[in-house]
């Protein structure tokens, strides 16, 4: 399912932290959000899933507002993976993974053999099943990104949002957890840290700047030597090597003040 944020701005107490911006995620893709620190990265990601109303504009997932929605509908259509995973003390992984069901329950609702299913399908596609009676605590970083990505595919959503799913992973583990998700074939809308893996894992790239879309498109139109020069201070460029992966190539020397 296609997102699209119309003109959406927001503020808060008075201060301008976003202005203006439209963009567009297809259905299908996976889209990295990127931009300097303090940029609105994770301010716009939070229009997404509700959890910050804009000042204006609008935010649809397919043809409707999010905003326009019940709670329970948006969570139904969008999954979000945070950084913050307070909500899982003393669970093991099936039970953590079971929460994506919530959205599909009525109040006194008991857990049906579809929804056991959908929790077991989700731990098989992310590589958790095996340690299902695990508790949550015990995991390494990588194995709970992994958690936290079957919770979101548990509520069977039309699309997958991200904030910095790779922070605090080492090296294999941001590789791994971002071809996944690259795999799974949900829309896709994550906010990235690490430029590197973004040109490496993204169909496409949105560049924040001071609150305001500094470029977007695909990556090698997205991420010229003048924009990573303007709004990350850095001299690069962008290629397509032989291999079909696409790095970023730096300068030796840093861009003087």
């Amino acid at each position: 399912m296609e997102l699209n944020l119309e003109r959406v701005c927001v503020r808060i107490e008075g201060r301008p932290i976003l202005s203006d911006v439209v963009l567009s995620v297809p259905e299908g893709s996976f889209v990295g959000l990127v931009g300097p620190n303090g940029s609105g990265k994770s301010t716009l990601l939070r229009t997404v899933y509700r959890s910050l109303k804009p000042s204006s504009g609008v935010v649809r997932v397919g043809p409707d507002d999010v905003w326009q929605m019940s709670a329970r509908v948006a969570a139904q259509r969008t999954a979000a993976v945070l950084q913050d995973a307070s909500a899982t003390v003393g669970l093991t992984v099936a039970e953590v993974v079971a929460l994506g069901r919530t959205p599909h329950l009525g109040l006194f609702d008991r857990e049906s053999a579809v929804d056991g299913d959908v929790v077991t399908e989700s731990m098989d596609r992310t590589g958790v099943l095996a340690f299902a009676d695990r508790a949550f605590s015990t995991l390494s970083g990588g194995e709970r990104q992994r958690v936290l990505l079957a919770r979101a595919l548990a509520q069977q959503p039309r699309l997958l949002v991200l904030d910095e799913p790779t922070n605090h992973l080492d090296v294999r583990a941001r590789f791994e957890l971002l071809d996944l998700i690259g795999e799974l074939g949900t829309t896709t809308f994550a906010v990235l840290h690490d430029l590197d893996l973004a040109v490496r894992s993204c169909d496409q790239l949105v560049v924040l700047d001071a609150g305001a879309i500094a470029a977007a498109g695909p990556v090698l139109a997205a991420l010229t030597p003048v924009v990573l020069r303007e709004v990350f201070g850095v001299a690069a460029s962008v290629e397509r090597h032989a291999d079909g992966v696409v790095r970023i190539t730096y300068e030796a020397k840093p861009l003087a003040d």
